[in-house]
């Protein structure tokens, strides 16, 4: 397969045409990565499930890990869930857009194969305008994940996206370095108390200003076991694994530092030298 990179030259003021060959092919059944305000995320129609398929596939992903479906506007999450419960809205009023997804009761139009056979959808609205405007344009919610092999750090610029999926899918939009490029925040409304599940810029301080009692799933707090596993996308096996060698500093502040500096250096000269 050849993948296309697509350049928008303006991220301010896009336009539609842009965008144009992109939408279609999610329509289509097609792959599409794309800037996001948090990290690049690999689109694919949220309720094509062959399409889906194809984002596991491409990512090396667990189909029981769920994907997040992306929308555009408020008026495009009603189709995707069973119900709005209060909290969900709140918090829709405060973050929408932006680095939040929240975890309501699915509906029967969102396949098992997006949700990793849970009767829960996790949905986002990107603030980031290439991510809107394209979802806006494509007409079908986005299931997208970040756009990188499964247990690699997420892609932060679209040549970190080309790195790990040239060949492998249709086209990368590149809009530029994201912004935040730390994974959203996940709560999950579908309970009777929202439950953080995934941490990210939406502070847990910000949720409890918003709407009051939010607890923590403890599966974020300690190693995912038999009885105690994950419910939020990309949480529930190794995540964020650079390939890279890691060194332990030990000792007194002023020293660690020190250290680190001499390593730092020893890495510099060994990368001139390579050049």
């Amino acid at each position: 397969m050849n993948t296309k990179l697509v350049k928008i030259e303006d991220t301010k003021q896009i336009k539609d045409e842009e965008l144009a060959e992109a939408a279609q092919i999610l329509r289509d059944g097609g792959l599409v990565a794309f800037p996001t305000e948090t990290v690049y995320g690999l689109g694919a129609n949220a309720l094509d499930e062959t399409a889906a398929k194809k984002i596991y596939a491409a990512k090396g992903r667990p189909s029981d890990n769920p994907l997040i479906a992306h929308i555009s506007c408020l008026e495009e999450l009603e189709p995707l869930v069973a119900y709005i419960p209060e909290a969900g809205r709140k918090l829709a009023e405060a973050f929408w857009p932006g680095p939040l997804t929240m975890v309501f009761p699915k509906s029967d139009i969102v396949p098992y194969g997006t949700t990793g056979g849970l009767d829960t959808v996790a949905v986002r609205m990107p603030s980031d305008p290439v991510a809107n405007r394209l979802i806006k344009l494509a007409g079908v919610p986005v299931a997208a994940p970040s756009a990188n092999t499964s247990g690699r750090p997420s892609p932060t610029t679209a040549q970190h996206v080309w790195q790990d999926m040239e060949g492998k899918i249709e086209m990368i939009l590149d809009g530029g370095p994201v912004g935040i490029g730390v994974e959203s925040t996940i709560v999950d409304v579908s309970g009777d108390v929202p439950t953080l599940l995934r941490p990210g810029a939406i502070t847990m301080e910000m949720l409890r200003e918003t709407v009051g009692q939010v607890e923590i799933d403890p599966a974020i707090q300690a190693p995912p076991s038999a009885d105690l596993r994950p419910k939020a996308p990309g949480m529930k096996y190794r995540h964020y694994a650079p390939h890279a060698d890691l060194q332990l500093v030990e000792g007194e502040t002023g020293k660690v530092v020190e250290t680190i500096n001499e390593l730092v250096k020893e890495k510099l000269v060994e990368a001139k030298k390579s050049v």
